[in-house]
């Protein structure tokens, strides 16, 4: 006798570093662009007071930072490599197709700061870039596409690989970046430091 089982339907996500030495720059350049920002944008402070309790983003406010700052600009054309190893991954078919990044927003998380589970409507590729990360900062929390279709299924064991998880959890570190296509469902959990996390938040169309 014999059998298989096969896996179907992967969902593919897309982790990476910036160099040390290139990130540190890119770093602190955008922690003075994120603070500054921060103190003029009246707008987004107001929303963020609604929407992004204990932080500041501007999500509502200043959202193409990369066409308005250089540094924001930097972090777009270091991110265009990896954008299109993604797509390879994907084996989308680009024919008479251009991506291209939109939108662009600094985020800002104090201590209880957290973002529920969403996704990214009428964007392709979503993704994150993790400017400041102190000990205690949220995790990228995914969820698994199907798990609305579930109905009766038993859990799954704590010991189950991560690809059968139900959730999974990236851990942000400084100059780190994830890309992830739009429709998948995401959350940050409240902040656990005195310390901001900063990150910045983009979507491709």
């Amino acid at each position: 006798m014999s059998f298989k089982i096969n896996s179907l339907f992967p969902t593919l996500l897309y982790q990476g570093q910036l160099p040390p030495a290139q990130a540190r720059q890119l770093n602190r350049h955008l922690t003075v662009d994120i603070e500054t920002l921060e103190g003029i944008d009246k707008p987004g402070r107001d929303w963020s007071r609604e929407n992004y309790l204990g932080g500041y983003s501007s999500y509502n406010s200043e959202y193409r930072l990369h066409r308005t700052s250089p540094n924001f600009g930097d972090l777009e054309r270091f991110l265009r490599p990896h954008v299109q190893r993604f797509i390879k991954g994907l084996n989308w078919d680009m024919t008479a197709r251009k991506l291209e990044m939109t939108t662009c927003w600094a985020n800002s998380m104090g201590r209880g700061t957290h973002h529920t589970m969403h996704i990214h409507p009428q964007s392709v590729i979503s993704g994150v870039y993790y400017v400041n990360a102190p000990k205690g900062s949220s995790p990228l929390k995914v969820e698994d596409p199907r798990l609305g279709l579930f109905m009766a299924s038993p859990p799954r064991k704590r010991t189950a690989p991560v690809t059968q998880q139900n959730y999974i959890r990236y851990a942000p570190k400084p100059g780190q970046f994830l890309l992830f296509e739009s429709w998948l469902r995401h959350e940050v959990p409240p902040h656990q430091s005195d310390q901001p996390r900063l990150s910045v938040s983009f979507n491709f169309e």
